[in-house]
């Protein structure tokens, strides 16, 4: 992808190189499959036959090379384009085990081609297409960065924002503990963001999140008021506003002690109303 058409990986004063290598083991774990166990050593080498393209995620463990090519279009030749760096990559690692894929983000259907034959020659590498993988895996992973990713997956036909603000909650709650951490990957969210133009939805989405619900005063009084006097008007308020916040059912039943199916018939009640 050329860096100038921008995208995720053409902000050079953004996506530093250890964020590259850190999608790029990202991607290829949650995304194609590939057990990675061990450290990852990212390849940074300027290919003297291929011009460098700063967007190609190249790295290796034990001896094993996985090359990733980021597309946001389609290219009229991409099979021998991915050739050229396949044999780029053997000449420098003989040896090597090398699996190849790219990953397509753009926004028409992608129609290049993933092999060669002819001339007695075969060859092939992998094509995903980003849209045709679920959200749902990586929103609900254990690992930030795999729920990051989950931004460009297929959202299923759910509201946009509602699954934006479910990212952000999701990596709020994996990075707690570090506010560094957690900016960092809303950073990344952001940047991930512009090649589904949901740019305005991660904003909107991180300011909603900012405002921490439990320190607002009706928060705290109608949670105290609900739990010591047994009445549950005023807590159904407050799981209702909370729902009227597109905050997950499962965020407010811990916060709420109220049950999957008292906060559904809530919701019930809401949508009626």
């Amino acid at each position: 992808m050329n860096p100038n058409k921008g995208g995720f990986m053409g902000k050079k004063d953004i996506v530093t190189k250890d964020m590259i290598k850190e999608i790029g083991r990202d991607i290829s774990m949650y995304m194609l499959g590939i057990d990675i166990q061990s450290e990852v050593e990212l390849v940074d080498k300027e290919w003297t036959r291929v011009e460098k393209r700063e967007s190609d995620i190249v790295f290796k463990y034990d001896k094993k090379i996985v090359h990733i090519e980021i597309q946001n279009d389609n290219h009229a030749r991409m099979e021998l384009r991915m050739l050229r760096y396949l044999t780029d990559i053997l000449f420098e690692y003989q040896g090597y085990e090398v699996s190849q894929h790219l990953i397509y983000i753009g926004k028409k259907n992608c129609n290049m081609k993933e092999q060669i034959e002819q001339n007695r020659l075969s060859y092939s590498y992998d094509i995903i297409d980003i849209r045709d993988i679920s959200c749902e895996g990586l929103l609900y992973h254990t690992h930030p960065s795999a729920v990051a990713l989950s931004i460009l997956c297929d959202f299923e036909g759910k509201d946009e924002q509602i699954v934006v603000n479910t990212i952000l909650k999701r990596i709020r709650e994996l990075t707690i503990d570090d506010d560094i951490e957690y900016q960092n990957y809303l950073e990344k969210v952001t940047l991930l963001s512009a090649n589904r133009e949901l740019e305005e939805n991660v904003k909107k989405g991180a300011t909603m999140l900012a405002i921490d619900i439990k320190n607002i005063p009706f928060y705290q009084d109608g949670l105290q008021d609900g739990r010591k006097e047994g009445s549950k008007s005023t807590l159904e308020k407050v799981v209702i506003g909370m729902l009227n916040f597109n905050v997950d059912i499962e965020i407010i039943q811990k916060v709420s002690g109220l049950s999957v199916e008292q906060i559904e018939n809530l919701k019930k009640d809401k949508t009626k109303s």
